[in-house]
C-alpha cells in the first residue's frame, strides 16, 4: 500500500466513526470500497465532495474506490419525508444524471487506470430494477429482524414521541435496500467497506449485518462527519441554493468565491478536507495565516486549489480576474476578457437601464447618460461635479465632462460599466 488510508483521512478529520479492525483488513492488501451518490440532480455539489474526497484517498492509498449513483432510489423518490414531493425520475433522467455526474468524478478518480484499482461507476437500478417484491422480502427481509431495524438512531427518532410526520414504510425499509447494495457489491467486487456521512451508520452497519448473515462474510464501515460551518449554518449553501460543480449551475466566479469567503476557522478545518496538500504544508499555511489574517492566505489557497481541481485553472484565471474587478483592481481589458455570465455574476443586483443601441453610433454625451437616460444621479449638477472630481469611469477608465458613450465600449456587445468613486457601479444595457 502506499500511505496508511486511515492515518491520513483521520488527520484530515474526515473520520466520524469507523468500525473496529478496519485499519489492519485495509493493511493487509488492496480493497475496494463505495461512496453512494443521489442521482436526483444532474450535478454533484460541494455537499457531495467529502464522499468523493473519501474516494480519491482511497484510490491514492492504492486501494479500488466505487461510486454507487442511486438510480433504484432515484425511482422510488427520496424516502427522507423532508419534502412531501417525491421526485421520481424516469430511466432516461437517471442516465443523463449518470453521465452528467461521472464526467464530474472523472475529475477527481482514474476510472481508466490500467492498474487494478481503477475506479468503478455503478447504478443500484441495474440490479434492483428486475427484483421483485416477493423476492426482496424472501431473500433480504427475512434476515433482519425488525428488532434490529427498530434499534437504529435513525428510525427511533422518526417513531418517537417528539416527531410529528412519523415514519413510511418505504422509509423504514430503506436500510435494507442499502444494505443489500453492500451484499451486492461485496459478492460482485469483493467491496468489503462502505463510507458515508455520520447519518448512513445505520444503514451502512445493517449492510455489515446482511454479509455476516447471508455470506459468512465480513464488511466494514466508516462515516465522515456532516460538515457544518462555525456559525451553525449549513455547508454548501448560500442565499441563493446549492453551491454545485456545474458551471451552468454555479458560475466558476462565484464557486471560487464561496470558498474564498469561508472564515478563518472553517478556512482551517476545509483546506484539510478540500484539497490534497500535505501535513506540512498546510500547518505552514495555517502558521502564515494566523501571523497575518488579513491576507486569507489560508482562504485564497483552498479556492485555487478546489476551483482548479473543479473547473481548471483557466476557469479560476478567469474567477480571479473578476475578483479583481469587484474589488476596484482592474482594467477594462480584464473586463472585457470575462463571459457575460461572469460580468453578471460580478455585477448581480447593480442598478441599471436601457438604452437603444442605435443612439450609441452617434454617442450619448455621459451626463445625459448618467441623468436623463437612467437617472444613476440625481441632477446634471451631481453629475457635473463628479467628472470634474474625476470620480466617474466608464468601464474602468476615467473619464471627463466631454465623454461621449459610443457602441465601440460594450462589454459583450451588450453592457457598458459607470462606476462612481470605489464603490458605486451602474449599468447600462443596450437592448
Amino acid at each position: 500500500m502506499k500511505n496508511d488510508f486511515i492515518e491520513e483521512v483521520t488527520w484530515r478529520g474526515m473520520v466520524h466513526d469507523v468500525m473496529p479492525g478496519t485499519q489492519d483488513h485495509l493493511n493487509e492488501s488492496m480493497r475496494a470500497a463505495y461512496v453512494g451518490i443521489d442521482p436526483t440532480a444532474d450535478s454533484l455539489h460541494v455537499g457531495h465532495l467529502v464522499g468523493v474526497m473519501l474516494l480519491k484517498h482511497f484510490q491514492l492509498a492504492g486501494h479500488k474506490p466505487v461510486a454507487l449513483i442511486g438510480g433504484a432510489t432515484g425511482m422510488i423518490g427520496d424516502p427522507s419525508g423532508k419534502s412531501e414531493e417525491r421526485n421520481l425520475l424516469d430511466e432516461e433522467t437517471l442516465k443523463h444524471n449518470q453521465n452528467s455526474i461521472k464526467h464530474q468524478l472523472e475529475k477527481f478518480l482514474d476510472f481508466k487506470s490500467q492498474e487494478n484499482n481503477a475506479a468503478v461507476l455503478v447504478n443500484n437500478y441495474d440490479w434492483m430494477k428486475s427484483f421483485s417484491f416477493i423476492d426482496f422480502i424472501r431473500d433480504v427481509g427475512k434476515h433482519i429482524t425488525v428488532n434490529y431495524m427498530m434499534a437504529k438512531d435513525s428510525v427511533k427518532k422518526r417513531l418517537s414521541a417528539e416527531s410529528k410526520e412519523g415514519m413510511s414504510f418505504t422509509e423504514f425499509t430503506y436500510q435494507l435496500v442499502q444494505g443489500y447494495d453492500f451484499l451486492h457489491l461485496y459478492r460482485s467486487l469483493n467491496c468489503s467497506l462502505q463510507m458515508g456521512g455520520s447519518d448512513q451508520w445505520g444503514n451502512i452497519t445493517t449492510g455489515t449485518e446482511l454479509i455476516r448473515r447471508i455470506e459468512q462474510g465480513k464488511g466494514f464501515a466508516l462515516t465522515c462527519p456532516l460538515i457544518t460551518k462555525a456559525d451553525g449554518t449549513k455547508f454548501g449553501k448560500t442565499a441563493s441554493g446549492n453551491i454545485w460543480l456545474d458551471p451552468k449551475k454555479t458560475s466558476p466566479f462565484k464557486f471560487y468565491q464561496f470558498w474564498l469567503n469561508t472564515s478563518d476557522e472553517d478556512a482551517e478545518k476545509f483546506i484539510k478536507i478540500f484539497t490534497f496538500k500535505s501535513k506540512d504544508d498546510i500547518e505552514k499555511l495555517i502558521k502564515t495565516h494566523k501571523d497575518a489574517p488579513h491576507l486569507r492566505v489560508l482562504q485564497k489557497a483552498l479556492a485555487i486549489d478546489i476551483t482548479i481541481a473543479v473547473h481548471g485553472k483557466e476557469q479560476l484565471e478567469n474567477a480571479q480576474k473578476a475578483s479583481n474587478i469587484l474589488f476596484g483592481k482592474s482594467t477594462f481589458e480584464d473586463l472585457n476578457s470575462i463571459e457575460e455570465q461572469t460580468f453578471l455574476d460580478v455585477f448581480e443586483g447593480v442598478p441599471t437601464a436601457e438604452i437603444k443601441k442605435d443612439k450609441l453610433s452617434e454617442g450619448i454625451d455621459i451626463v445625459e447618460a448618467l441623468t436623463t437616460h437612467s437617472n444613476f444621479l440625481g441632477s446634471k449638477g451631481e453629475a457635473r461635479r463628479a467628472l470634474k472630481q474625476n470620480a466617474i469611469a466608464v468601464n474602468k477608465e476615467k473619464v471627463s465632462v466631454d465623454f461621449k458613450i459610443k457602441a465601440q465600449y460594450l462589454l459583450s456587445d451588450k453592457y457598458i460599466l459607470i462606476s462612481k468613486g470605489k464603490k458605486l457601479n451602474y449599468i447600462i444595457v443596450a437592448v
